[in-house]
Parts: structure tokens; C-alpha cells; sequence
């Protein structure tokens, strides 16, 4: 064939990419207990069907006579493949190449997967270790020059990084060392997953040492101590840490499977063979008749969703609250819940966090809002105004209002005070529901009473009898029965009738989903 000479350097040139940074490295990355990129993206996608695009993109050496000694590919590999049957775009950092650092970049490349995705409205995926094409001082002697940060008209791939959340799902994994920049785009996600083998920081112990971020005669930190998974998945950082490679992989099929591949999509309803009339018997004795008692509300969850179908999100950062992703009827919701196992479901500043990225999420991606309340108010005290819980909670109800997709609330237990009052938006129909064991008011009675009947109080013969007394009169006037007398609260319902009227509510809110770009962009 007249091109055979071509063909065959090409070939060769593939090769010698497919090498990554060479047999010493590449058993260096498996002596650590992680794949390489190339075997990551093939244990992510479907069977062969990732479409590399710029495999030959590196740094070439070349003798005398011009022909080709030595090449070291970027470490920067992405492309197309299938996911569960839908395209995506994958891109993932080469460690065994300069430790996935700047030095050995071509910045197009992650540049162009970003493009793609929100071009070709696909997914994204991104395999981030190492600095994820950030910055490295050595790049000043590569180079010739110091970079300068965001260069001319902005801060190019972190543009994309940021602005594709408002029109495509996006996944980071982080899959070893993560800093600087890789950081940054694991953290610019709608789901971030780390192993726990993993860390990730703005900077690295040596330099958080160096720049005298440690107290004189203090060792130089620990990377699990600095950034491991307990670290950033408390602090909200990242939404997931898992055993094992395999498992990151999974929990990035699973959260896309809830998901449209882009904002103008609708999400995907799956077949399912749970009855949407299913009567869970164990819902009558789910709350204690005791408000002081609490309860475990994933049982709930699971009791009132399709089978199985709870995906979790976050579960270690805001845990007053549980958020996640679920099916009734095979139709994707988001589900709030609230968990009095953690501040007695109170929300603290973190909660509030946590359901404003949540709420966001849902109205990016035109997913019905359902919110399974206990609810006693904002939580109080010292370290609640230290870290400004109620400007945060001021947020939740601008998000929670501003919002524009199909809402339903459960009232479980309580709901009291202005944190009480945000859960359903204001100024349009939502639908409501409350279970036989719901309580409400300004305030709970507990520690209300002593308040507002502190001179009766001090003036009783026995405090005790007539604090019960006062207590036991307040209880029978705030029934949830005489509520419903005045249409205060719409319905109150028996707890076993909640999954036949939330699956009800998503065949409901089917065709209200409108594909498009949100009046408001999702914040990372």
C-alpha cells in the first residue's frame, strides 16, 4: 500500500504513547495500588469503546537525520467513550508522566474535553491525580519564563471546568495525590469521589512545611492528616470516599444513570417491578410517640422509594440532613431527609451548605424535589453564630425560592421556627403532606414554655405541676387536626399511603420538566 510507511509510524508513535512514562513508572503506579489512566478509563467505560484523541500529542526527540529517538506523551489522556450505553467524554491525568504536573502538559488537551462536553452536551468524567495539569516550579525552567496564573482572558481550562456545571453532569475521581489545580477541578463537580488511599489539598506537605504554615518545631504533616478522606469528605470538600478504584468507577455510573446527559435532557425514567401502590405496614411505628426520641430516616427512605433506588450523596458533611438521588415509578427524584441522629435535625451551617448545592443541583438538571421533613429549627447556641448559620440559612430559603422545578414535602415530625419554615418554596404550588406524628410552631415547647410562662411559672406553688399543666393545655390546642381545620396544612395522611402519593407527585411532575439552561447557574 503507497502509505504504508505513514501507517506504520503512526503505529509506532501509539505505541510508544500506550508505554505512558515507561515500565519502571507505570510498575511504580501499580506498587501503590492504583491503575494506570489507560486502565482506569478501560475499567470505567463500556468494552472498547473509548475513542482516544490525541494519543500521539508529546514531546518528541529527533536524531540528525530527523527521524524520531525518543517521545514522551502528554500526561494528559481523554476522548469519547460509552457509558451504560451513552457517549461521554473522559479525561484523566497520567501520573507515570512528570506526576501528572504542568511540565509535561499540552494544555489543549483537557482544554478540548471540556469544549467537547459542552459542545456535544455529553457528560464528563474527569480521572484527576497528581496537580491535574497545574503548576509545578519547574515549569519555570521548562518554560523559560514564570507562568503567570490565569494568563491572558482568564483562567482558560478552569473556565470550562466551572462553566460546564450549568450545562452537563459532571464527575471527578480523585485517584492519589490531588493538589493545586486537580483540587480545584475535583472540587468543581456536581459528584466527587476519592479512594481512601487518597488525599487532596490546596497545597502538599511540602510546601504547607516550606511556607510556614506549620507551628515552629511541628513536624511536616501527614498527607491523610493534611487531606485524606475523613478530612475532605467531613469538611463537604468531596461528596464520597470509597475502598477501591472499581468502587469510584461505579459510583460515577450510578449518579449519571439519574441524570439527563445534559441540561437539555430530561432525566431518564427506568423500568422498575416495585408496585407503586406498596404499603410499607412498618411506617405506622417509624416515629416514636416520644419527641425526644429519634429515629433512623434511611429506613424511611428505602421504605417510600423504589427498591434499591436510593443513591446517597454526601453523607459525611451537613448530616442533619441526608441528601441524594432516588426513583419513585422509575422517574428520578432528588430526596432531602431530614436526621434528628445528628444536631436533633437541626440545621447548622454546613446543612445549610449542603442543601443549597443539593437544591441547585436539582434545578439544574430538572429533577423533582422531594423533602422528608423533621425539622426543629436552625441550630442554636455558641459555635452556630460562630460560623454564621443563619446567613447560610437565609441562603438555603433564596435557593429553595428560587427554584423552579415540581417540589413535595413530607412532614415527618417537626417544623418549627424559620429554618422550619423552609421547607417548601415560597410563592408558588408545592405539594404537602403531613404524617400523623407531625408538630409544629414557632418554637418547640420545650424551653418555649419556660420563656413565655416565666411568671406563672415563678409564681406556682408546684413549678413542676404547672409546667405540665401549661404543657399539656398548649399540646391539645396545637393538634395537627385543628391546622387542617383552617387549610393550614392541606392534607394529613397515613404514613403507609406516602409512597403510592410521592409516586404519584413524579408521574405529576413528568411533563413539567422542561429542558433548558436554569434561570441560575449552579454553584460549585
Amino acid at each position: 500500500m503507497v502509505w504504508n510507511p505513514e501507517l506504520e509510524e503512526l503505529r509506532r508513535r501509539q505505541q510508544l504513547a500506550e508505554e505512558m512514562g515507561g515500565l519502571d513508572k507505570v510498575r511504580r503506579q501499580h506498587a501503590g495500588g492504583r491503575l494506570t489512566i489507560r486502565e482506569r478509563i478501560a475499567s470505567l467505560v463500556d468494552g472498547d469503546s473509548f475513542h482516544e484523541i490525541g494519543a500521539i500529542a508529546g514531546k518528541a526527540e529527533y536524531d540528525a537525520a530527523g527521524d524520531l529517538e525518543a517521545f514522551t506523551p502528554s500526561n494528559c489522556v481523554m476522548g469519547r467513550a460509552l457509558l451504560d450505553g451513552r457517549p461521554v467524554v473522559v479525561v484523566g491525568d497520567d501520573f507515570t508522566v512528570r506526576g501528572g504536573s504542568a511540565d509535561a502538559t499540552i494544555k489543549a488537551k483537557p482544554l478540548m474535553a471540556e469544549q467537547m462536553a459542552a459542545e456535544f452536551r455529553l457528560p464528563i468524567i474527569r480521572i484527576i491525580e497528581g496537580s491535574g495539569g497545574g503548576g509545578s516550579v519547574k515549569t519555570i525552567e521548562t518554560t523559560g519564563r514564570a507562568n503567570l496564573p490565569g494568563g491572558v482572558g482568564g483562567g482558560g481550562i478552569f473556565d470550562y471546568s466551572t462553566g460546564n456545571m450549568a450545562v452537563v453532569p459532571v464527575v471527578a475521581l480523585g485517584l492519589g495525590s490531588v493538589a493545586g489545580l486537580g483540587a480545584a477541578r475535583l472540587a468543581a463537580s456536581h459528584y466527587s469521589v476519592m479512594t481512601k488511599t487518597s488525599a487532596m489539598f490546596v497545597a502538599g506537605p511540602p510546601v504547607v512545611a516550606r511556607l510556614g504554615y506549620q507551628a515552629p518545631g511541628v513536624p511536616e504533616p501527614d498527607k491523610q492528616a493534611l487531606g485524606g478522606w475523613e478530612t475532605q469528605t467531613k469538611s463537604g470538600a468531596v461528596d464520597e470516599a470509597v475502598d477501591s478504584e472499581d468502587a469510584a468507577f461505579a459510583c460515577a455510573r450510578r449518579f449519571l444513570s439519574y441524570l439527563p446527559s445534559s441540561v437539555y435532557g430530561v432525566p431518564p425514567t427506568a423500568p422498575t417491578d416495585d408496585d407503586p401502590e406498596r404499603r410499607d405496614r412498618g411506617l405506622m411505628d417509624a416515629i416514636p410517640r416520644d419527641p425526644r426520641q429519634v429515629f433512623k430516616v434511611r429506613p424511611i427512605i428505602e421504605a417510600v422509594v423504589d427498591r434499591g433506588s436510593f443513591f446517597e450523596m454526601g453523607s459525611m458533611f451537613g448530616r442533619s440532613i441526608v441528601t441524594g438521588l432516588a426513583r419513585l415509578d422509575g422517574r428520578p427524584v432528588a430526596l432531602m431527609a431530614s436526621d434528628p441522629f445528628h444536631h436533633g435535625g437541626a440545621w447548622t451551617a454546613d446543612t445549610c451548605q449542603k442543601v443549597v448545592r443539593f437544591i441547585d443541583l436539582a434545578q439544574t438538571f430538572h429533577l423533582p424535589i422531594v423533602y422528608l421533613v423533621d425539622c426543629p429549627g436552625f441550630a442554636i447556641g455558641l459555635e452556630a453564630e460562630r460560623t454564621a448559620t443563619i446567613r447560610h440559612g437565609v441562603r438555603v430559603m433564596a435557593a429553595m425560592n428560587q427554584c423552579t422545578v415540581p417540589w413535595c414535602s413530607v412532614i415527618l415530625r417537626n417544623v418549627f421556627g424559620v429554618a422550619g419554615a423552609a421547607h417548601l418554596p415560597a410563592g408558588r404550588l408545592a405539594l404537602r403532606y403531613a404524617w400523623l406524628s407531625a408538630r409544629w410552631g414557632s418554637l418547640p415547647l420545650e424551653g418555649g414554655i419556660e420563656a413565655a410562662y416565666r411568671a406563672d411559672l415563678e409564681a406556682a406553688a408546684d413549678r413542676g405541676a404547672k409546667l405540665k399543666e401549661i404543657e399539656a393545655r398548649l399540646n391539645q390546642l396545637r393538634s395537627p387536626f385543628r391546622t387542617a381545620e383552617t387549610f393550614w396544612v392541606e392534607e394529613i395522611i397515613d404514613p403507609r399511603d406516602t409512597r403510592p402519593l410521592l409516586c404519584e407527585f413524579a408521574r405529576l411532575a413528568e411533563p413539567l420538566l422542561t429542558p433548558g439552561l436554569s434561570s441560575f447557574p449552579i454553584r460549585p
